[in-house]
């Protein structure tokens, strides 16, 4: 039977027997417990430098408690003195997890002081290592997206629609001009659209607000909500022309007719000139649908507004087309002291075929047949 009354005298002695530096006694006084804690244990072989008799008394602590945090920490110091730094990396990121979700007790703080600099010291060898084994090399977007994703440098950011996902196409932040035949000939048309622009800006002080709130509808999440902060003025709105905004802008009309548009009853096309005031950030959200590209033709850019989508932020420039998948997390921002305006326009993936295109053509027009839901595109 256990004597816990004797166990603690032992554990005592222990404990004096490692703080004058004895490990022998230590391990004496542990032994003859009936019940020795794994902790103590750990410690005691730790001073007398039997590193396998350690690492077997932590991981009794860490097979029951996998984020027993000394023991994650211990583990981590015995595996650095095994001269197996990965391992001792291993360890002592689960502890600063584990430290960062539940908070850990003052006792510890310098020694996850101590993982973290560690851990941050093998990241830039191991960068380093990387480096070398690359240098030489062209210079290779992929290669180093992926080098730093490896590395932590970078975050990952996927297609992530709110309403609706078509599998297998490319997950690409941004598409370049030069791909695209059509997108010359409507940047070509920039100087008429402008003149359009400043004419309407002219008469009218605010566009309408981008997010509004419907009557029949929730509020939507959105902390610019009727805000005309963020401005819409419609040219192709839930698949039909706005008459009066058509036929005062007809430089508009002709160079939408340019870009090949999606056509789906009640939802196709959709185009607007987006208006940004200065200050005005427009939150990180995700657009509908990833079947679609989203395109702006900035008409008026000052320096200070971009707009980021996934890891990659650029800056719009008058008159050169920017193109974006909007089902990856993005964001925009005016910081300058003037207003933003691009045209706005969705065209096709080019990745989707003819008949994918009109088999989702169907499905869409059968959703909102079944309880119009709208098109929010959120840029």
């Amino acid at each position: 039977m256990s004597d816990p009354t004797s166990d603690r005298a032992l554990q005592e002695a222990a404990l004096a027997a490692l703080q004058r530096g004895d490990a022998k006694s230590a391990l004496a006084a542990i032994g003859s417990m009936t019940s020795a804690p794994p902790m103590l244990l750990a410690q005691a072989h730790s001073r007398d430098g039997n590193l396998d008799g350690e690492a077997a008394a932590l991981r009794t602590l860490l097979d029951v408690d996998p984020r027993h945090l000394p023991a994650l920490l211990a583990m981590g110091q015995n595996a650095l003195r095994r001269a197996d730094e990965r391992a001792a990396m291993s360890f002592f990121r689960a502890a600063l997890a584990q430290a960062t979700a539940t908070g850990a007790p003052p006792q510890l703080h310098s020694l996850l002081q101590q993982a973290q600099t560690r851990v941050a010291e093998s990241s830039r060898r191991f960068e380093d290592h990387l480096t070398q084994a690359i240098a030489g090399l062209p210079a290779l977007p992929r290669i180093v997206h992926a080098t730093n994703l490896l590395l932590g440098k970078a975050e990952l950011y996927l297609q992530q629609p709110s309403m609706f996902y078509f599998p297998g196409l490319p997950q690409r932040a941004y598409y370049e001009r030069d791909e695209f035949d059509w997108v010359a000939p409507v940047e070509a048309m920039t100087d008429a659209i402008v003149a359009e622009l400043k004419a309407v800006l002219a008469e009218e002080q605010d566009f309408a607000p981008y997010v509004e709130s419907a009557p029949d509808r929730p509020a939507p999440n959105n902390p610019l909500r009727d805000d005309p902060s963020w401005g819409a003025h419609y040219f192709w709105r839930n698949g039909g022309p706005v008459a009066d905004n058509a036929q005062r802008c007809p430089a508009v009309m002709a160079a939408l007719d340019k870009a090949p548009m999606p056509v789906i009853a009640g939802r196709s096309p959709i185009a607007l000139w987006s208006l940004l005031k200065p200050g005005t950030h427009i939150a990180p959200h995700h657009g509908l649908l990833n079947t679609r590209l989203i395109c702006h033709l900035p008409l008026m850019a000052p320096e200070g507004c971009s707009l980021r989508v996934g890891a990659e932020t650029r800056a719009w420039r008058m008159g050169e087309m920017l193109i974006f998948d909007d089902s990856i997390e993005h964001e925009a921002w005016n910081r300058s002291a003037h207003t933003r305006v691009v045209l706005l326009f969705e065209t096709w993936r080019p990745e989707i075929g003819i008949e994918e295109r009109d088999a989702l053509s169907r499905l869409f027009q059968a959703i909102d047949t079944y309880g119009p839901g709208g098109v929010d595109a959120q840029n």
